[in-house]
C-alpha cells in the first residue's frame, strides 16, 4: 500500500497540547497518535467514537405539573431584589 506524507501548518496550540498529551499517555509518537485520531474521526479507526450529544434525551419529555409550576415561579422578577 503506498503512503502519502503530510506537513500540517498552523496546528492551534490547543490541539498540539492534546495531541501531545495523548501520545504520551498512550506511549505512541505524535504521528502515530495523529494518524490514530483521524482515522477514528472519519469513522475508519478500531475504536468507536464516544459522543456527548443529548440526542439520548430527544422525545423523553415526560409532562409534570410540579415542574411547570416550578418553572413558571423562575419566571417570576423578584423586584426587591434589583431595586
Amino acid at each position: 500500500m503506498k503512503r502519502q506524507q503530510y506537513t500540517l501548518r498552523n496546528v492551534p496550540e490547543r490541539l498540539d497540547r492534546l495531541l501531545r498529551a495523548r501520545a504520551a499517555s498512550e506511549g505512541r509518537s505524535i504521528n502515530a497518535t495523529a494518524l490514530h485520531v483521524l482515522a477514528i474521526g472519519l469513522g475508519v479507526g478500531d475504536e468507536v467514537p464516544k459522543f456527548s450529544d443529548l440526542d439520548g434525551f430527544a422525545g423523553s419529555w415526560i409532562e409534570d405539573p410540579a415542574v411547570d409550576a416550578a418553572l413558571r415561579d423562575m419566571d417570576t422578577v423578584d423586584r426587591d431584589l434589583w431595586s
